[in-house]
C-alpha cells in the first residue's frame, strides 16, 4: 500500500494530460461532428459528398496513424509546412477522427426520427433549421446515447494513443515507473484509473437515458 500511494503522484499528473486530451476532443469533435451529419443530410450534393469521403477516410485509417501524420508528416506536405507541438496535434488527431464517428452517430440518430415528424413542423411553419432545432434533434438525442456512450468510452481508452507522441499521459507515467521500479504494480493501478473513469461516464450517461426518456415513443 505504501508503494501505491508513493507512485500515485506521477500517475496522477498522467491522468491530468490523459482528461485534458479527452475534454478538449469531446468539446470540439461532439459540435463539429454534428455540423457535418447535418450537412451530410444536406440537399448540398457537393458538401454532402465531401463530407461523406471525409468521414470514410477517417473512419477507415488508424487513429494512430493520422496521429503520426499530422505530428511527423505535416510540416513536409507542400505548401503547408505547418509543425505542432505534441499537445495540439495530438488533439487535432482526434478531433478529426472522432468527428467522423460522432458524424454517423448523429446522421443515423436524425434518420431514425419519422418524417412524420418533419411535416408536423412544416404545418407549424417552421423552417427545415427550425424544424431540426426545436423537434427533431431533441428527439435524436435519446436515441443515441447508447452509440455516444460507447464510443466516448472508447475515446477514454483511445486517449492512450498519445503515449507515441511521447506525452506524458497516464499510460507512459506508467510504464516509466515500471521500468524504474522493475514491478507491474503501476500498471495495475492506471488499469484501475481507467475503470474508474470509464465507470464515471457510464454512470452519467445511465443519468442521461432516464433524463430523456420522455422522448420515447
Amino acid at each position: 500500500m505504501d508503494y501505491i500511494i508513493q507512485i500515485l503522484g506521477p500517475l496522477l499528473q498522467g491522468t491530468v494530460v490523459t482528461l485534458q486530451v479527452f475534454f478538449a476532443t469531446l468539446v470540439l469533435a461532439v459540435p463539429l461532428g454534428l455540423g457535418l451529419a447535418l450537412i451530410r443530410l444536406s440537399h448540398w450534393r457537393m458538401a454532402s459528398g465531401l463530407v461523406s469521403g471525409y468521414i470514410w477516410l477517417m473512419r477507415g485509417t488508424p487513429l494512430m496513424l493520422q496521429m503520426l501524420f499530422i505530428y511527423f508528416a505535416l510540416p513536409f506536405v507542400p505548401y503547408v509546412g505547418i509543425r505542432l507541438p505534441d499537445f495540439p496535434a495530438a488533439i487535432v488527431a482526434f478531433v478529426l477522427n472522432y468527428a467522423a464517428y460522432f458524424a454517423e452517430i448523429f446522421r443515423a440518430g436524425i434518420q431514425s426520427i419519422g418524417r412524420g415528424q418533419y411535416e408536423a413542423g412544416q404545418v407549424l411553419g417552421l423552417t427545415y433549421w427550425q424544424t431540426m432545432r426545436r423537434i427533431i434533434l431533441p428527439q435524436m438525442v435519446k436515441r443515441i446515447l447508447p452509440p455516444m456512450s460507447n464510443e466516448t468510452i472508447t475515446l477514454v481508452k483511445d486517449t492512450s494513443l498519445i503515449y507515441v507522441l511521447a506525452m506524458n499521459d497516464l499510460l507512459r507515467a506508467a510504464r516509466g515507473i515500471v521500468q524504474r521500479d522493475f514491478t507491474t504494480m503501476p500498471f495495475v493501478v492506471a488499469a484501475a484509473f481507467y475503470l474508474v473513469m470509464t465507470l464515471i461516464l457510464t454512470w452519467g450517461f445511465m443519468r442521461l437515458e432516464k433524463k430523456y426518456a420522455v422522448y420515447d415513443d
